[in-house]
């Protein structure tokens, strides 16, 4: 496919994401239904009011109703779409990427985001224009939805939660803006927010809670002795937590203790990861009875793997966890409260939750490869990989090529939301980490340099 990624369509805005692309998206996704409505969010992106004319312009063009949320969160716009009954869902962001860019990620009914099958099919309509346009007096309209309070009533339990939590958010004037507030208060959690202005140039730094971005929560934590922090991504499907003490922690450790908490708590089950997540996630999930399943790298692989095998659990380790029983998006703010829940339920602290879990070195890093060159870039890589990794055991290309060697694993990806190959190495040793990385650093620069 040509426009959808890992992740829907992305790209720079008022460059290759424009509003006469909006426009076409609009009108094709509503060309697969007669009538109905498709619900429409976005972040807080300057370019997303623009986007949103164009692509509800689009929508009602072709007789359906778009239903405008405003700026919230894109699991929001995913569970509305469910509960309100409507077509699709349309979110207009581009995530964690920097400010310039921008783009459009479509869920169906289901919550669930469009497969790789919509996908493709929504991509024929988009570039063959064949749309289903209406009569002048058939278009649809543009209504404003303010549905914000049925989420939060239906994530927020009724239990509530039993401590006096102090918590401490960092929302990087993303899309939680609008609706973080009101989840603590109605958990009546003491919860002290920064960056929690709306703000679409992101004066916080790029919207992507990681090692480095997350220095400044630690650091709050610490101050105003929290009990816990969380950082979310600029459109609220992702969540970094950051302990007791300030700590920021490896996100894949986190992962693998709250899945091994869900398959305690469930007897047993299937979690799905993806297949870049640690090993400790899968030794996790199996020394409590459960399963692992991985797949390709990408919430829509994972939440098809969940439905196939009735999953307890899925995510990925960058902090987009689905919660099956609430819906079938990756959700920052849902997660970071089943969190607490888990920590209350097992009467612990973050560090402790997280202390017996393995802590392999994990290193990633990234390099430059135009999109037009990564399938023969990738294909070089399957074929020569053993002159500079060495021994193989396995080799799976569910996604890329993923090496597995006798302590530790090695992933090497395209990446599927921008220019670039990704590269993964665990072991169980941090030098032998940093040597193997540092190989496949220089085997994919000669690959794309032709030496190979």
């Amino acid at each position: 496919m040509k426009l959808f990624g890992s992740s829907g369509i992305r790209g720079l805005a008022n460059v290759e994401i424009t509003p006469f692309l909006a426009q076409r998206v609009g009108a094709a996704i509503a060309s697969q239904f007669d009538g109905g409505a498709v619900l429409v969010g976005r972040d807080t992106r300057l370019s997303g009011e623009m986007l949103e004319a164009a692509l509800t312009s689009g929508i009602v063009s072709c007789g359906v109703v778009a239903g405008t949320l405003g700026i919230v969160p894109t699991p929001v716009v995913a569970w509305l779409t469910r509960e309100m009954k409507a077509e699709a869902g349309v979110v207009i962001s581009a995530s964690h990427n920097p400010p310039q860019y921008n783009g459009f990620k479509v869920f169906d009914s289901t919550s669930m985001a469009y497969n790789e099958e919509q996908q493709e099919r929504l991509e024929k309509l988009i570039e063959g224009s064949n749309f289903r346009t209406s009569r002048w007096d058939g278009v649809g309209r543009v209504e404003a939805v303010d549905a914000r309070r049925l989420y939060v009533d239906a994530i927020v339990p009724e239990r509530g939660l039993s401590l006096n939590w102090k918590v401490v958010c960092d929302l990087f004037n993303g899309a939680t803006c609008t609706i973080a507030s009101d989840v603590y208060d109605e958990l009546g959690c003491e919860a002290t927010l920064i960056n929690a202005q709306p703000d679409g140039r992101f004066p916080a730094g790029n919207p992507e809670p990681n090692e480095r971005s997350l220095m400044r929560l630690g650091e709050m934590v610490k101050k105003m002795g929290a009990d816990i922090g969380f950082g979310f991504d600029g459109d609220g499907d992702r969540m970094m937590p950051v302990d007791e003490n300030g700590h920021i922690l490896s996100p894949d450790r986190v992962l693998a203790a709250y899945a091994r908490h869900v398959v305690k708590e469930k007897g047993g089950g299937v979690v799905v990861t993806h297949i870049g997540a640690s090993m400790s996630v899968q030794e996790s999930v199996e020394g409590v009875g459960g399963t692992l399943v991985r797949t390709k790298v990408g919430d829509v692989h994972i939440t098809e793997a969940m439905i196939k095998h009735s999953a307890v659990f899925g995510g990925e380790p960058v902090g987009a966890w689905i919660h099956p029983e609430i819906h079938l998006c990756p959700d920052g703010i849902l997660s970071a409260l089943k969190l607490m829940i888990a920590l209350e339920d097992e009467e612990t602290t973050l560090s402790e939750f997280i202390a017996d879990i393995p802590k392999y070195p994990t290193l990633r890093t990234k390099i430059k490869c135009p999109n037009e060159m990564k399938d023969s870039a990738m294909n070089t890589v399957s074929k020569n990989y053993h002159k500079k990794i060495g021994e193989v055991k396995e080799i799976s290309t569910v996604d890329g090529v993923h090496l597995g060697l006798d302590d530790g694993w090695v992933l090497i990806r395209p990446s599927g939301t921008e220019p670039l190959i990704r590269i993964t190495v665990e072991t169980r040793n941090l030098e032998r980490t940093r040597e193997l990385l540092d190989s496949c650093k220089r085997f994919v620069n000669e690959v794309l340099e032709g030496k190979h």
